[in-house]
């Protein structure tokens, strides 16, 4: 088995909350008074694009919501948008504890729209954990799709097998499986420590 010298994170569902997913859409249909056929209708249209970077998130509310007057404005939607990111604390300092030792490139892999995605970076000091960020808003294309993956091993030059994918979402480890990364399906910390440890993987700064 070759020595791990990079770890891929996924952010949302392991060390944040999903920033723009179904549970903050059905929210924010409540909060909003919207319509949540129609609203989950044009989210699906938009999705690809709004996570490629190719729409922005004015795009994205114009198209979504805004495409009629409302009583509220596109600030009131976007600051609902924002709160609805949280930090999960313990995997959060368990992946600080990791950085702190500086054996292993860590490195976030995560679907995510541009702004949301600054915003989350910025509000929760991800660069003080992460040497790089492949998010789809940055590279035009989105997990599971295999250009990802692909992109995420050329820049980082890494080979596959030294590669470790945490994801929540076992579509997304299995496409990276398949390119002969090591995967780990996270469920809390206790098993991720172990199953990073299996793999020779630790926090220890001995």
């Amino acid at each position: 088995m070759a020595k791990v010298s990079t770890l891929f994170w996924d952010n949302g569902g392991v060390i944040l909350t999903n920033g723009w997913d179904r549970g903050s859409r059905q929210k924010a249909v409540d909060k909003f008074h919207l319509d949540w056929a129609d609203f989950e209708d044009r989210h699906e249209l938009m999705l690809n694009a709004f996570e490629c970077g190719e729409a922005s998130l004015d795009e994205y509310l114009r198209r979504t919501v805004f495409y009629r007057p409302r009583l509220f404005t596109p600030e009131d939607f976007k600051q609902f948008m924002f709160g609805e990111s949280q930090a999960f604390a313990e995997p959060l300092a368990f992946l600080g504890e990791i950085a702190r030792t500086k054996r292993y490139m860590n490195a976030a892999l995560n679907n995510e729209s541009l702004e949301i995605n600054d915003y989350r970076i910025r509000k929760f000091r991800l660069r003080d954990y992460f040497w790089a960020f492949f998010s789809s808003c940055y590279l035009g294309v989105r997990k599971p799709d295999r250009e990802i993956y692909t992109l995420a091993l050329k820049i980082t030059q890494c080979d596959p097998a030294e590669c470790v994918l945490i994801d929540d979402r076992g579509l997304n480890l299995e496409c990276a499986r398949e390119f002969g990364m090591q995967t780990i399906q996270y469920m809390n910390v206790p098993q991720l420590r172990s199953e990073l440890s299996a793999l020779g993987v630790t926090a220890d700064e001995n």
